[in-house]
């Protein structure tokens, strides 16, 4: 079984600007997310992202703006030898009807670990929502819910003494 650390999007990965981000001019990752990813890398932790993009729901952006951001952020962790296995987003809003794939529903977290058997005790969630680490728990995660924003170079120090 693998080990792997989820993480939310916004706020985790990139900076979260208190409203909905999906253009590139408005993308910026935190502060060290790019040295800890590599540092997680080398503990030997694979990745995926799981992400609630209601903006979709509510016609504000597209699938395709997500996609954009999410290339930009393959792009970067590149350069660092980094692979995220896999995105998974809901594209869903509740004030537009109930989906089964919205944190905090477990089916995008029952997805990634059965796509790539993941060993929830030896993994991680990151998120800096109630909401993005109550799946995580209730599938065994440890979980880790952070201020948005925080420097990642914290979460990996957290990783490091709780892993």
């Amino acid at each position: 079984m693998n080990k792997f650390i989820l993480l939310d999007r916004d706020g985790v990965i990139n900076i979260e600007r208190g409203e909905y981000t999906f253009k590139p001019t408005d993308f910026k990752l935190v502060s060290g997310f790019l040295d800890g990813m590599e540092e997680l890398k080398n503990m030997g932790y694979q990745f995926a992202v799981i992400s609630n993009q209601g903006g979709v729901a509510k016609g504000l952006y597209t699938f395709k703006e997500v996609k954009i951001l999410e290339q930009i952020i393959i792009e970067q962790l590149q350069i660092h030898g980094v692979v995220i296995s896999e995105f998974y987003y809901c594209p869903h809003h509740p004030d537009f009807g109930n989906c089964l794939c919205r944190k905090p529903s477990t089916l995008l977290f029952d997805k990634v670990c059965a796509k790539y058997s993941i060993h929830p005790q030896q993994s991680f969630m990151i998120g800096d929502k109630e909401r993005d680490v109550l799946p995580a728990k209730k599938k065994g995660f440890k979980t880790l819910q952070i201020e948005a924003n925080t420097n990642f170079l914290t979460v990996v120090e957290y990783i490091r003494s709780h892993g």
